[in-house]
């Protein structure tokens, strides 16, 4: 397709901090990045005093992933908790390729400390080094053993929400379509924030944001050669690891789903919404105008950031109070 000439302008406020970053010159990821990219910014034992001091702690289990293997769980919730509770399921962003699982932690306060929910957040296996179909079934395998452990974690098991961002809000589809698929774990809810859904390259989003914004169109092209390798794009690839491939998205539990308009992930978020409504699906759209990808976590303070989160704790709000 034809590049377009222009994309949506940014939100002032967050233009702001586009400037600044984009004045430090050109980011380009490499894979000798990955390995600075994936370690948490701060140490653990700092991670679980930030959390104490907030009223809630953690605790880490080793649980069987993808072919058996083992991979950890973060359980966090507030200190002392008794009773059943509902479980937000975590799956954290990076392209495929970096993040971790305690990373960003305080992006989800609302939800422990307003509506003591149990947190668990899974350490997928990242490519390259563990391609497709590695990191969704490992979510896939991890949240079937959320389920089955419910009476000892304090959980509801058919109040279970999926939670993602970025390629965590791809993941957070493939495994809500695995868990559709398998008869697997009753899953209340999806969250799909800026979801990292298709491989294809093709939107206008995508060639829109090329060189401009935050995780633009090298950016997003770099994680999934890592995650797909040559079968980027082509026909053997899975609903599970690119769910905008998937006709039916019929039986899947609502979802939120949440993107900025000028940001590469938009026209896949949207197709995806209109999908699940043509499913029959109840589904709940946002399109921030002129945000970036991340712009809620790089830029809290902004006003469109402070809306946009607003927006998604009403939303939780009515569902957990259903």
């Amino acid at each position: 397709m034809t590049a377009p000439s222009a994309h949506p302008p940014f939100d002032p406020e967050l233009a702001v901090f586009l400037a600044a970053m984009q004045a430090r010159g050109p980011f380009t990821l490499t894979t000798e990045m990955l390995p600075r990219m994936r370690a948490l910014e701060i140490s653990q034992d700092q991670l679980d005093a930030d959390l104490r001091a907030k009223g809630l702690e953690r605790r880490s289990v080793t649980v069987p992933g993808h072919l058996g293997e083992p991979i950890d769980l973060a359980i966090v919730q507030r200190a002392g908790r008794t009773g059943t509770a509902p479980c937000f399921y975590a799956i954290h962003g990076g392209g495929m390729m970096f993040g971790h699982h305690l990373g960003n932690l305080d992006s989800y306060d609302d939800w422990l400390l307003t509506h003591d929910v149990v947190l668990i957040s899974v350490d997928y296996r990242l490519a390259p080094e563990h391609p497709d179909p590695y990191p969704v079934e490992d979510c896939y395998a991890a949240l079937a053993w959320t389920a089955a452990h419910a009476e000892e974690l304090g959980i509801d098991p058919d109040r279970i929400v999926l939670v993602g961002q970025s390629a965590g809000g791809g993941l957070a589809a493939g495994t809500a379509l695995l868990a559709r698929d398998r008869g697997g774990p009753a899953v209340l809810a999806q969250v799909l924030i800026s979801p990292m859904l298709d491989d294809s390259d093709s939107t206008v989003s995508t060639h829109q944001i090329d060189g401009v914004g935050v995780a633009d169109r090298a950016m997003t092209r770099f994680g999934w050669n890592a995650y797909l390798g040559e079968r980027r794009g082509g026909n053997d690839v899975s609903v599970y690891a690119a769910p905008a491939r998937a006709d039916d998205l019929s039986g899947l539990p609502p979802a939120y789903l949440d993107c900025g308009s000028a940001e590469v992930f938009r026209d896949e978020t949207v197709a995806y919404a209109s999908t699940l409504w043509a499913a029959g699906v109840q589904a709940e759209l946002h399109v921030w105008p002129g945000a970036f990808h991340g712009f809620t976590s790089m830029q809290p303070r902004a006003a469109l950031s402070r809306t946009a989160v607003a927006a998604l704790a009403t939303w939780t709000t009515r569902l957990l109070e259903r």
